[in-house]
């Protein structure tokens, strides 16, 4: 359906009328000086807004991207270099309330669009990157072509979720969609590598890629061959399912089928689902119908190896009534959770099958239920849904992310129990369901998540997975009150705090090299030579780590420039597939595949990384890592460590975020002291 503006000549003329006013007002900006063009910028803005409201407004931008830039639209703002702007953080900004910045951020677009596009020599960017930068972020925001303004969209920007859509529309058109499916394939299968817990809307732009591919308005040319499997993994991984038929239509299929049939679907269900980390719809219908057929042919369908398959037989009467459970087509990466949870073997930890028989009869308070329900709909009941995420959690230990929230305490401490001791994590979950509080202590001092004040996030989180949406907001508040509680100790709290918020296995020996009061760096070598004394298998009698420890680093942008501060945990140290010494972790951030600038780029996969972790080569991590714990008992040998290889660890941390932290050679700093510490 066209709009008025679209079919009628009142439409382009009230376009055209628009246009001529953004011509004045970017002409009295590009002859303002420096100090008044602060004064003009606003009334440029509003008038671009008004312009970018109209279906054919981004074409009358483009057409204008170089005078705006030039006078002086960008400047002062993060947009001024594009060569700095990263793709992913297009998604925010796109969904701001502030009509400023989702303006300012399609004026963006709509420059390198004229860039790619040869129409626009720009000094900072070719048209080659312009091109490619774009291309990801519409394979990010692939969404916003095909779906209209969500309820929250529509409650926090207005007619303002209009510009986006507006917007991807017009890139679209003018880069073609075969660019924008072939990188947003490629973006699936890398943060399908990471394993995430959280897989929506991973499926939802799998969704849209079969969407194009059916839709004859849409030619995809020879890009999209290497969806096939995306969309089959989901929508017919085997035979009797490969038509995407329905569950009930397959239902009825399975009660016709011979053992031969069974065991082949099985397979094939198995061999998807452990492929992509995803799981059709179709796989619960078929796992719930082998209940009552065969035990091995369940082992079959989840794919188990002999430690999975002797766990099944063992906690038969357990893994039956988790398939009862939570195991349905709506909550169906419960069988890829509970496949992985079998393969950890951890039920055999005296503590961890009866805890699970706890939540199975688990009663939900209201407002867990109501979280529940808000956050993922009604079609699972919430004791599923919420069965589903513990499932995922014990299975994926290092796949929580914490969505756009400040909240990479809880998400760091949710994951290094499910890794590490998964009865706590399973006793977490039923205080803050069943008795929405949780209590925890520091120093002996008994703190209650509802006595609490507020925590670091300022709004309640709704972009979780089951388990942090109910947790997270009692571990952040607790974790916050724990920092009040240090707030007038000299040092870091995180000294005190790490230990008695995420367990007895975080060391108590503390080192930092930032004092608090200045921000500058302190005892550079001494807190590198800990470190490698305490962490590298080279110096510390090539003992490995035993238990995650926490740790806070530096965040750095592509161009090396301080971000803030964030809390991982080191995972452990090892060599890589060639020969070089990594260390591997676990962080918090949703996707951990990033560009830390200076040629320090976070791998996911292809360098030993098991699932969920992340890694980067020694000395590089060691550039951006500012807190650590060691166990001061188990000190390594601190004077075999070069000096060469102290300077090549300094130079990457001079060259990016310490680089303006040095401190006058006078400086006196006392140690143990430290910035804010990694709240983000």
């Amino acid at each position: 359906m066209t709009t008025e503006n679209e079919t009628s000549p009142q439409g382009d003329d009230k376009l055209n009328g628009i246009v001529k006013l953004l011509d004045e007002s970017v002409y009295l900006l590009a002859q303002a000086t420096d100090l008044s063009k602060a004064a003009e910028l606003p009334q440029v803005m509003d008038i671009a807004r008004q312009v970018l409201l109209q279906p054919d407004g981004c074409a009358a931008i483009e057409a204008r991207a170089a005078s705006l830039e030039e006078a002086g639209v960008f400047l002062g703002s993060d947009w001024e270099t594009p060569q700095y702007l990263v793709p992913s953080l297009t998604t925010y900004a796109l969904k701001s309330p502030d009509p400023i910045v989702v303006v300012i951020e399609a004026l963006s677009e709509l420059r390198l669009l004229a860039v790619a596009k040869g129409d626009y020599v720009h000094n900072s960017v070719s048209a080659e990157y312009a091109h490619h930068y774009l291309t990801q972020v519409m394979a990010i925001n692939l969404w916003l072509l095909f779906s209209a303004p969500s309820e929250a969209e529509r409650e926090t920007q207005g007619k303002l979720a209009s510009i986006p859509r507006y917007l991807f529309q017009h890139l679209a058109e003018r880069i073609g969609y075969e660019h924008i499916v072939d990188r947003l394939i490629d973006e699936i299968w890398r943060i399908l590598k990471q394993r995430p817990i959280q897989v929506d809307a991973i499926k939802q732009m799998i969704t849209q890629i079969a969407l194009c591919q059916t839709n004859p308005e849409i030619d995809l040319g020879a890009s999209g061959q290497g969806a096939t499997r995306l969309v089959s993994s989901l929508y017919g991984p085997t035979q009797a399912c490969q038509e995407d038929p329905g569950v009930d239509l397959y239902r009825e299929r399975l009660e016709r089928m011979d053992n031969a049939a069974l065991q082949a679907e099985a397979t094939g269900f198995a061999r998807a689902m452990h492929d992509t980390g995803l799981v059709s719809p179709y796989h619960p219908v078929l796992l719930r119908h082998l209940l009552d057929a065969s035990d091995h042919l369940v082992s079959e369908a989840l794919g188990l190896s002999s430690t999975g398959r002797d766990c099944l037989l063992c906690y038969r009467e357990l893994v039956h009534a988790l398939i009862r459970g939570g195991v349905f087509p709506a909550t169906a990466q419960a069988a890829y959770g509970l496949a992985l949870m079998l393969e950890r073997g951890i039920l055999y930890q005296a503590p961890v099958a009866p805890a699970i028989w706890r939540q199975l009869g688990l009663k939900l308070t209201e407002w867990a239920e109501a979280r529940l329900n808000i956050a993922y709909g009604e079609v699972a009941s919430p004791r599923a849904r919420l069965l589903e995420g513990v499932l995922c959690m014990l299975g994926l230990p290092l796949g929580v992310g914490q969505g756009n929230n400040p909240t990479c305490q809880s998400a760091r401490a949710l994951s290094m129990w499910a890794y590490n001791d998964p009865d706590y994590m399973l006793q977490m979950v039923a205080w803050a369901a069943r008795d929405d509080e949780i209590i925890m202590h520091f120093e002996g001092q008994a703190i209650s998540s509802m006595a609490s004040l507020s925590g670091v996030a300022t709004e309640l989180p709704m972009d979780l997975d089951p388990v942090s949406l109910i947790v997270v907001p009692h571990l952040d508040r607790i974790y916050a009150e724990m920092g009040r509680r240090c707030v007038s100790r000299e040092g870091d709290p995180h000294r005190w705090v790490n230990p008695e918020f995420h367990g007895w296995w975080s060391s108590r020996g503390f080192r930092i090299n930032v004092d608090v009061g200045t921000g500058q760096l302190i005892h550079v070598d001494d807190f590198l030579r800990h470190f490698y004394a305490s962490y590298h298998p080279y110096y510390n009698g090539n003992q490995p780590l035993i238990h995650p420890q926490p740790a806070g680093i530096a965040v750095t942008d592509s161009a090396a420039r301080f971000i803030g501060w964030h809390a991982i945990t080191i995972l452990r140290a090892s060599l890589d597939p060639e020969g070089k010494m990594r260390i591997y972790f676990y962080n918090p951030n949703n996707d951990s595949g990033q560009d830390w600038g200076d040629d320090v780029i976070v791998s996911t996969a292809g360098n030993g990384e098991r699932f969920g972790e992340a890694s980067l080569l020694f000395e590089q991590f060691v550039s951006r890592l500012y807190i650590y714990h060691f166990d001061p008992l188990e000190s390594g040998e601190l004077a075999t460590i070069t000096d060469d290889e102290l300077e090549k660890v300094k130079g990457y941390l001079y060259r990016s975020w310490g680089g303006d932290r040095l401190p006058p050679t006078d400086l006196q700093a006392e140690e143990g002291s430290s910035p804010d510490g990694p709240t983000k």
